[in-house]
This record gives structure tokens, C-alpha cells and sequence, in this order.
């Protein structure tokens, strides 16, 4: 088994990278910007190499490689789109040419909404993000979709070439990823209760979803290892945490008390009002994704996958991910 990881040394791309080699032990090629001393990859190809690919001899692509949102709003929209689109389209016409048999592209739950309306996010949803991170990733999802079947119902295909439509598009929507090396607005909190700051934002009771590295690697060696449904999922865990109880967790996981403030709500916004013009570490977009709820469903994955449960509860994921900080 020949596999293929674009933006192979993120956080995600490492994690992922040292599970499949556990369960399949398979040759893996790195594709990023940087090779770092240390790594289990097999072969590494910068992205202006990786026309010296021999891509007849890959299985599968893992395609990683993107720009992430940027909580302070300092990136703008073109840079999105030459990253998160550009690249795709970059990867996915070698893909298409070539006989690999799976694609499997990481998008983002925020492809489809910034804030989620009704009890959870489904992949029913119709998409209509507001932020240029998730607009890039949506209209990736959408090259890949359309060039897919354009590919597939091209009546002058050869007969090779036909053979080569045997191939599965998996489109994965993560919410926000955790586990051993996760950098990010978990990093924040984690550094406010090691410090002792109390956390002054109890006054925000909410529900949101994570999904942990290894429930994440559960997932792709199910669809490395078996054939799976091709489509669109959605990437979360079984339960929510909220983020009071995070922070509970956080603390536990320091041997420390935690210390909540319940304080007015209407004053930490326009604290973050202040924070958007001088640039402080609350702003309002970092206060959303703080204490606004965001439930996804991960009921269509399990289905495809034939299992009742994923194998990490939200909370067993993330005190693994904690434990790691220390």
C-alpha cells in the first residue's frame, strides 16, 4: 500500500501518519513546504517536486495541506483561496490521472456554517459560510465534486482510463481537531489555568464538539482499510464538552482548582468590541469560538463505518490531549 500525505508534517498529518503506519505499516510519501530531521515517512517531495512523482504507484491521497483560520483576522481572502483551493486543484487533477483509488480531502465543519442553527450541524445542511477560511474550503469541496464527475462522464475516456473511474472521494468536515502536538485556542485556556487566571467567562454556558486525533485515525484506517461509502462526512465525536467543563478538566489535569467567574455578559462583549481594534488576545471572533455552541453530528460516519460508538469518549480524548501539554 502506497499512500500519499500532502501538509504531511502539521500536527494532524504527524498524528495521522504514525496510525496508519501502526495498523497497515504501509510506504507513505510526505508532500509539504519543509522536510524536519525527524520523521517515519518513507520518501518527501516539496510541492514544486511532485511532478517527479511516479503517481501510477500510489493507492491512496491524504490531502492535508491547507491554510487554517486565522482567529485574528490578519490573512485575507486570496490567500485562502491560493492555498485551500489552489493546492486542491494542485493535487487533484494528479489524482485524477493517475490509478489511485481513494482521495480523502479535509475540509471543515465551518465549509458550511460559522454558527450552527437548530439542536446540530448535519451534512443536510446547505452550506453558507461566512468567513474567507470556510468559503476557500467549500469551493475546494466544490472543484473536487465537479471535476469528479466531469471526469467520470467523459464519454471519450479510454479503457484504462475507465478502469481508473473506479475511484472513491471522501470528503471529510472536522470540527476542531485535538491531541499530542494541537496548538491553538486549547492552548490558550490551558495556559490561563496553569497560571491561575480565573476564567471569567462561566457566564456562557454552552455545547460544543471536538473530535480527538485518535478518533480521527480511527476513522481513516477504516477507510484506508475497507470499502467504505464514498461521500461527505462530518468529523466529531460521540458527546460535547462545554467550555466550563473544559476548563474543569484542564485544571484536574494540573492537580489544581479551577476558578470560574460568572461575569456580566454584556461586559466581556464589549470587551472584545475593544480587543477587534487593538488587536488584545479577546476579540469577538475568539469569543465565539470560546462559549458559542456548536454540536455537529457524527451519526452519518458511524453508520458507513457499521459501528454504534467511537472507540474515545470526548472527555477519555481530551485528557489524553491535556496530559500530552504537560
Amino acid at each position: 500500500m502506497n499512500i500519499l500525505i500532502t501538509g504531511a508534517f502539521g500536527f494532524v498529518g504527524t498524528n495521522l501518519s504514525n496510525a496508519i503506519k501502526n495498523e497497515f505499516n504501509p510506504h507513505i510519501i510526505a508532500v509539504d513546504i519543509l522536510e524536519p530531521n525527524n520523521h517515519i515517512y518513507n520518501e518527501f517531495f516539496e510541492w514544486k517536486e511532485i511532478n517527479k512523482l511516479d503517481w501510477n504507484k500510489i493507492d491512496s491521497i491524504i490531502h492535508l495541506a491547507g491554510k487554517a483560520h486565522d482567529t485574528k483576522n490578519t490573512a485575507n481572502e486570496k490567500t485562502y483561496f491560493d492555498i485551500n483551493l489552489g493546492l486542491t486543484q494542485q493535487i487533484f487533477e494528479y489524482f485524477l490521472k493517475s490509478n489511485a483509488r481513494k482521495f480523502i480531502f479535509f475540509s471543515s465543519v465551518k465549509a458550511v456554517a460559522d454558527q450552527v442553527k437548530g439542536e446540530q450541524l448535519t451534512e443536510e445542511d446547505i452550506p453558507n459560510p461566512q468567513t474567507a477560511y470556510g468559503k476557500s474550503k467549500l469551493a475546494a469541496e466544490e472543484y473536487i465534486l465537479g471535476a469528479f464527475q466531469n471526469f467520470c462522464q467523459n464519454d471519450f475516456l479510454s479503457h484504462t482510463e475507465r478502469s481508473r473511474s473506479v475511484k472513491k472521494i471522501y470528503i471529510l468536515r472536522p470540527c476542531m481537531i485535538h491531541g499530542t502536538g494541537n496548538k491553538g485556542n486549547l492552548n490558550l485556556l490551558y495556559r490561563i489555568v496553569q497560571k491561575g487566571i480565573p476564567w471569567p467567562l462561566g457566564n456562557f454556558d454552552n455545547k460544543r464538539s471536538f473530535i480527538s486525533i485518535d478518533n480521527l485515525a480511527f476513522v481513516i484506517n477504516q477507510i484506508m482499510g475497507k470499502d467504505i461509502e464514498p461521500g461527505i462526512y462530518q468529523m466529531a465525536d460521540d458527546e460535547t464538552i462545554s467550555t466550563n467543563r473544559l476548563i474543569r478538566l484542564i485544571a484536574e489535569s494540573k492537580n489544581k482548582k479551577s476558578f470560574i467567574w460568572y461575569m456580566n455578559r454584556k461586559m466581556i462583549h464589549a470587551v472584545a468590541k475593544l480587543g477587534d481594534i487593538f488587536h488584545l488576545p479577546l476579540n469577538s471572533e475568539r469569543l465565539k469560538k470560546l462559549t458559542e455552541s456548536y454540536v455537529v453530528s457524527n451519526k452519518k460516519i458511524k453508520y458507513a463505518l457499521g459501528v454504534e460508538r467511537l472507540p474515545v469518549t470526548a472527555e477519555e480524548g481530551m485528557k489524553k490531549t491535556l496530559k500530552s501539554f504537560g
